[in-house]
């Protein structure tokens, strides 16, 4: 994907941070359906998203 556009690269960043909510939802409705789910599991997925915002996506959008 060839980024040429200042306005671009928010757009998609929006798009792959909207993909990854989807994706981890899912992944949580299914282990909250098949009752599997932890909750140091449910942590350290929102702590690896959140570690990927602060080391890749923001430095990107500043």
């Amino acid at each position: 994907m060839v980024i040429n556009n200042s306005f671009e690269i928010p757009a998609a960043m929006i798009a792959f941070v909207c993909l990854a909510v989807l994706f981890v939802g899912a992944l949580l409705m299914v282990m909250h359906v098949r009752h599997k789910y932890h909750p140091s599991l449910i942590g350290a997925l929102i702590g690896a998203v959140l570690c990927f915002l602060l080391l890749e996506a923001l430095p990107a959008l500043t």
